[in-house]
């Protein structure tokens, strides 16, 4: 009898496989690559390769998501149609800025992504300069804060946070918390509960009824957002907890890139923060004392920004991955990356590959020390493909991680933010990332990037072509495997 109901348990599986087969196939709109990878899992492993797609293959459902978007353009609109005509004055307009007015335009169009020029950023490429200038401003706000991370622990530095976001509340400031599920799955309800009680408003990115356990391990809400009272904000790749300040000896030294913003562009980094917002709380309200109120920024000046986001909710459109290639296919002197996931389709390879044929310097930087085995032998992968093409290849510092989501381009555009360089952030995270046109910013990332270069080894073409078989099974399991990783 046992044996009857395991064949009919096994048959079921392969049923269930076969249809989600030709679900992949005839109705699911992924790419050819991903496609590929779920229906080798399913035919090679069916029972764990069943379970595995249950966890990290089912797709979502978008129609509050499309909603969502639909508010969005309609809120936009009219600034976009702004954006166009005044990129079509040439001579009111920086010439660096013209030379982007493609990208600008296809930015503006696939994302709605509105040019804010009166702005002053600050990079912060260390993690504890980062966190003493978030506590800083949080300690002053009078209004209002908004904060969303993927990542937030109550730990050290995130017990800090959360003290400071208590005694704001109870002070009367308005004060929003938005974290991830899943990334956030070991926030204590003690702590949540502690917030609420104080006063702040708390809200969850796809919830789960288990608190360690998520079905939805996919479609993470991957952004770090922080607005304080329409006069600051932080966007890039840091999470919420004491190993990003490299107190955890897993990882060691935690190198990660984030923004401090100042300026018009603010008001597009909280429109994004409300969009996340309403989705995870259903919480309605009239927005127009946050967008409506005049604020002089001080110390601002010409620094031309777009804050792109992209999502799964949009599977047509990968916004941020467009900005890259638009970056990468513009670049006439050097494309400098980093990013501690490089796992990247056909269409950037083959983007990348063009700009070495060029001419154009290409650097690429990632991890000396994988923090996911897999990921780490399929970024060798695709990195150790460009080298043969002319691109650079680096490790940092083995003793360390790097984290930072960074591209730069011949001084002149940069990119920062929470997206990294691999499938998953372009088609399954919802991400979000400055673009910055100007000539300053861009310098002081490229020499941050060379800063970088001090503490990496080069991976030469000689030392690819000499690792050893067992590497190489690594490399093409794993590559295999990218578009799920």
């Amino acid at each position: 009898m046992e044996g009857y109901w395991y064949e009919i348990f096994i048959t079921s599986i392969y049923v269930i496989n076969f249809l989600v087969v030709i679900s992949l196939i005839f109705k699911e709109r992924r790419s050819t690559e991903t496609t590929f990878a779920w229906i080798l899992i399913l035919s090679l492993i069916p029972v764990s390769g069943f379970f595995i797609y249950m966890a990290f293959g089912r797709t979502i459902a978008k129609e509050n998501m499309f909603k969502l978007k639909k508010a969005e353009n309609n809120a936009l609109k009219e600034e976009i149609t702004k954006n166009h005509k005044e990129l079509s004055k040439n001579n009111s307009i920086n010439n660096e800025l013209v030379e982007f007015k493609d990208m600008i335009y296809s930015l503006s169009n696939a994302n709605n992504a509105v040019l804010t020029t009166n702005n002053k950023i600050d990079i912060y490429s260390d993690s504890t300069e980062f966190f003493n200038s978030l506590l800083d401003e949080l300690k002053k706000a009078t209004k209002f804060i908004n904060i969303e991370f993927y990542i937030f622990k109550d730990d050290n530095i995130g017990n800090e946070i959360i003290d400071i976001l208590i005694d704001k509340a109870k002070n009367g400031v308005e004060i929003r918390f938005l974290y991830d599920g899943v990334g956030s799955r070991t926030l204590k309800d003690k702590t949540i509960n502690k917030l609420i009680d104080a006063g702040v408003k708390v809200g969850c990115f796809f919830p789960s009824f288990m608190k360690l356990f998520n079905v939805n391990v996919n479609y993470r809400n991957h952004r770090k957002i922080v607005v304080i009272d329409n006069r600051v904000g932080f966007l890039g790749g840091n999470n919420v907890g004491d190993e990003y300040l490299g107190k955890n000896p897993r990882f060691g030294y935690w190198r990660d890139t984030h923004l401090k913003m100042n300026g018009d562009c603010i008001r597009d980094l909280n429109m994004r923060f409300w969009l996340d917002w309403r989705y995870a709380t259903n919480e309605y309200m009239d927005l127009s004392k946050y967008f409506n109120e005049k604020i002089e920024y001080v110390n601002c000046d010409y620094l031309p920004v777009q804050i792109v986001s992209s999502g799964p909710d949009n599977i047509e459109l990968d916004e941020i991955k467009f900005g890259y290639m638009k970056m990468i296919q513009n670049a006439k002197k050097y494309i400098y990356i980093q990013s501690p996931y490089f796992i990247i389709d056909r269409a950037l390879t083959e983007t990348l590959k063009i700009a070495c044929f060029s001419g154009v310097d290409v650097r690429i930087m990632f991890p000396g020390k994988p923090d996911h085995p897999f990921v780490y032998w399929a970024s060798s992968s695709y990195a150790g493909e460009l080298i043969k093409y002319g691109a650079k290849v680096y490790n940092y510092d083995d003793t360390a991680f790097l984290h930072a989501k960074t591209i730069v381009i011949d001084d002149k555009v940069c990119s920062i933010g929470t997206a990294n360089m691999d499938i998953r952030s372009f088609e399954l995270n919802f991400e979000i990332n400055a673009f910055m046109y100007s000539k300053e910013i861009a310098i002081t990332q490229r020499k941050a990037f060379e800063n970088d270069l001090e503490k990496s080894k080069e991976i030469t073409l000689d030392m690819y072509n000499s690792r050893s078989k067992v590497v190489r099974i690594k490399e093409s399991i794993s590559r295999l495997l990218s578009p799920v990783l």
